[in-house]
């Protein structure tokens, strides 16, 4: 039997779940604050050579450090289930392409589509996407097999036909490209990469810290290579140079890695103020070398220079260590309720609004949201965030998820 990779206890975080379901909460306000006007350039995305960094661009970062801390203890709960090494590799590379494949798909329905030449509007597109994915990975069990397996082959034809017949370009002769991978195929890349690192480390602090650190060295190596050069147009050196934001990303995973293995490794003997103040140490450490590396690259979520994932990292963590004294230790976690679904379920959660969103265009509506402005648009922004984990809340009571 494949031995786990370290001690961490197999159940549910609260404190994790909590720092899940506020990200997501979030999530939702910030995206609809995006079209909303009379607002703080403080809830906007900062501009990619703006130097700088806003509320929303901490977000997605959010999400892959809960990614992070969410690595250790899902590979020792495949582990103790009994997975060998291919078994547990195999599942990841599931999870990772499930992912990638989702945002490739929704990337796609956000631009660089050429509507004249579909046989059909792209937000209808869109929601057939949204179908299949449950399909293919949503979360239904039918006594008779057949029915289930015909759901499943459903959903790939599903997705395989709007594959064929998307079209993009000035001219409509282009099939499906990753312009980029949207963000759950960012988050599968990234999730992909630090696994596979993870299981480097064996779970180790220090490696896991050098490992970030190679991550970074690399970046700062690949965002250097020269876009036109005798190989610009070679495949592997495309791929190569698209590895830079790949890596990056993968360092703030890992950095929730690190953090998950401070706080919960039973084999760690030191006392709680002990876990407190080496994680505040390691974000302070953080901050350094953001202040640091930010003369070369300046803060840019764009271009995921390594001075925002840094930056983002390190709040990460101060404000992890803040719900751990809440609801691990202070055992208040009543707060938390209201926006616990969206921890349950966040890939429904993620998702309604792009529903809600292709089928307002569909039907040529506009958004309710975006017709106030203002403190009216974030109240507004707040209400509809509330509404969406509601929705989930409800789905959630009839198991209605996606889970792979």
């Amino acid at each position: 039997m494949l031995a786990t990779i370290n001690s961490l206890k197999n159940e549910r975080v609260l404190s994790i779940d909590a720092f899940r379901g506020i990200t997501f909460f979030i999530m939702i306000i910030v995206n609809e604050l995006a079209g909303v006007d009379g607002i703080s350039i403080w809830l906007k995305h900062m501009p990619a050579e703006a130097d700088a960094m806003s509320f929303p661009d901490i977000v997605f970062p959010a999400f892959l450090f809960i990614v992070g801390m969410s690595i250790p203890f899902s590979m020792n709960h495949r582990i103790m289930k009994g997975d060998s090494m291919i078994m547990l590799n195999q599942h990841i590379a599931i999870r990772a392409l499930a992912l990638i494949v989702m945002g490739f798909f929704m990337v796609n329905a956000e631009g660089n589509f050429h509507a004249a030449s579909m046989p059909f509007s792209i937000h209808l597109w869109s929601l057939i996407s949204y179908f299949a994915f449950l399909l293919i990975w949503g979360v239904y069990a039918f006594q008779t097999v057949w029915i289930n397996q015909a759901l499943y082959c459903l959903g790939i034809a599903l997705l395989t036909g709007l594959f064929l017949v998307y079209r993009g370009g000035y001219d409509g002769s282009e099939m499906m490209m990753p312009q980029w991978w949207g963000i759950l195929g960012l988050i599968g890349w990234a999730y992909l990469l630090s696994c596979w690192l993870y299981q480097l480390s064996r779970g180790r602090t220090a490696a896991l810290l050098l490992l970030i650190a190679v991550c970074i060295a690399a970046y700062a190596l690949l965002h250097q290579m020269p876009t036109t050069s005798n190989f610009a147009n070679a495949i592997w050196y495309r791929i190569l140079i698209s590895l830079d934001g790949h890596l990056a990303h993968s360092a703030i995973v890992l950095c929730g890695v690190v953090t998950s293995v401070l706080f919960f490794e039973k084999n760690t003997v030191a006392k709680q103020s002990r876990r407190f103040i080496d994680a505040i140490l390691f974000a302070f450490c953080l901050f350094l070398a953001a202040t640091w590396l930010r003369q070369d690259f300046p803060i840019s979520k764009i271009y995921a220079s390594p001075s925002w994932c840094f930056y983002s990292a390190a709040i990460c963590v101060l404000f992890f260590c803040v719900l751990y004294w809440l609801i691990d230790i202070r055992h208040q976690y009543v707060w938390f309720k209201p926006v616990q679904a969206a921890a349950v379920n966040p890939l429904i959660c993620y998702l309604i609004p792009f529903v809600v969103e292709a089928l307002l265009k569909l039907l040529d509506l506009p958004s309710p949201i975006r017709q106030f402005e203002g403190m009216a648009g974030i109240l507004a922004a707040i209400l509809y965030a509330f509404l969406v984990i509601g929705v989930v809340h409800q789905l959630n009571r009839f198991n209605f998820r996606i889970k792979f």
